[in-house]
């Protein structure tokens, strides 16, 4: 099969993998200018044990957006109606609470509210991956490096507030 036949035969999945990778990611990047707000005085605080390097952080979110977005995909492509409208529903409300965490935390400096805000996201993040699941065992999987990330931050967060407050 040539290149124009193998293309045709999967514009959907193409289309649709690239659709939510390219948006993920754009809304991901979006969220770093609060980020970039807040940065020095991030830079100030007290930091605890185990902090990674702050090029890190980009790297990371990268990859775990990819991953988020690479799920949703697969599942779209899969899900029944029902499964598929639930499935993106979950989806873009982490994404949404995912995407605030940096203006509660490095922009307003707000952070036992950000601690509180990454553990509902944390939580939603398990309902998600229980959700893929119905529809796609791989799906949910590759959500689990977003989860360890996430309870990883949330770690981080709350000891930034005890040893800064």
């Amino acid at each position: 099969m040539d290149i124009k036949g193998w293309f045709r035969k999967y514009k959907r999945e193409i289309i649709t993998y690239a659709s939510f990778i390219i948006g993920t990611l754009l809304l991901g990047f979006g969220s770093s200018f609060f980020v970039r707000l807040g940065i020095d005085n991030y830079r100030t605080l007290q930091k605890p044990p185990l902090s990674p390097p702050e090029m890190l952080f980009p790297i990371a979110w990268t990859i775990l957006y990819t991953l988020m977005a690479i799920g949703i995909a697969n599942v779209f492509l899969k899900a029944d109606p029902i499964s598929k409208k639930a499935s993106l529903k979950i989806y873009f409300f982490q994404l949404a609470v995912n995407l605030l965490w940096p203006l509660f935390f490095f922009t307003l400096g707000w952070y036992f509210f950000s601690f509180l805000w990454i553990s509902l996201l944390i939580v939603l993040v398990i309902a998600m991956i229980i959700i893929f699941y119905c529809t796609s065992k791989s799906a949910a999987l590759i959500q689990l490096p977003y989860l360890a990330w996430l309870t990883f931050a949330a770690y981080l967060n709350l000891a930034v507030f005890a040893l800064n407050s």
